[in-house]
Formats: C-alpha cells, structure tokens, sequence
C-alpha cells in the first residue's frame, strides 16, 4: 500500500475518535442546563447547550475555541482549550448523575486569571425557534 494513502487513513481514524464526545460525557443530553456558581452572579443562567463538552469552556463561550481531551475517566472529563487572543483555559467536567455536573475551571479571560467551580443541572429541552412561514 502507498504510504501517503495509509498516512490520509490513519489521519482520518484520528479525526473521527477526535470527534466523538469525551467517554464520561457520552451520555449526558444536550438541552436547557442551569448553571450555578458564576461570578457575580446571584441568579442561576439558564443556557441552551447542545454539546455538553462545551461548558468546559464556560468563561469563553461566546469565543471560539479549539479543545483538547487531556484525560478522562468514567465519571470525569479534564479538557484543555485556546480561544486565540481572548484566553485559554482548563476545565474538569464531573458527572454526578445525567443530568448534574460539576466543572472547576481556571485560566486566563482577557489577560487576567480565573478559577471557579459550577454546578449544572439539566433543566429540560431547548425551546424551538418557530419556523417562519413565507406569505
């Protein structure tokens, strides 16, 4: 066999283990999550999340990040992420049961440090966006 032909197929194996959901989170639902413990806030955020490795990098979630898997367990996930000049960060994702976790993270958010603990707790489905009609 050519050995570019064996190089492109070992590195699309890689891309498709690279985009299956981190083993301890296989299984959690995406959908309307509550989220506790955000600084300077007293209310809790409800978030439509459709994949769960994303609140991971909660401190960023409005940038765009690339994440890495660092290691992983049964019940807990350590992900690693860059978000170009907005920061970077690392995250552990706790599974207490389906639908609670629990996600320390700490890294740098507009060149200054963070470090927090979050609670999560699914709260339902994602309310559907209505389909507009053309008249």
């Amino acid at each position: 066999m050519n050995r570019g032909v064996i190089l492109l197929a070992v590195a699309a194996s890689a891309a498709v283990v690279g985009a299956a959901p981190p083993s301890a989170l296989a299984k959690i639902a995406g959908g309307l999550w509550e989220i506790t413990g955000t600084p300077g806030t007293k209310e809790p955020i409800r978030e439509c999340v459709a994949d769960v490795a994303k609140l991971a990098q909660f401190e960023h979630r409005a940038s765009r990040c690339t994440q890495s898997v660092v290691s992983e367990s049964e019940n807990a996930t350590l992900i690693s992420y860059k978000c170009g000049s907005a920061g970077f960060g690392h995250s552990t994702i706790e599974v207490i049961t389906p639908r609670s976790l629990k996600i320390s993270t700490q890294g740098i958010s507009d060149q200054l440090p963070f470090n927090y603990v979050l609670q999560a707790r699914r709260v339902g489905e994602c309310e559907k966006t209505p389909a507009i009609t053309p008249h």
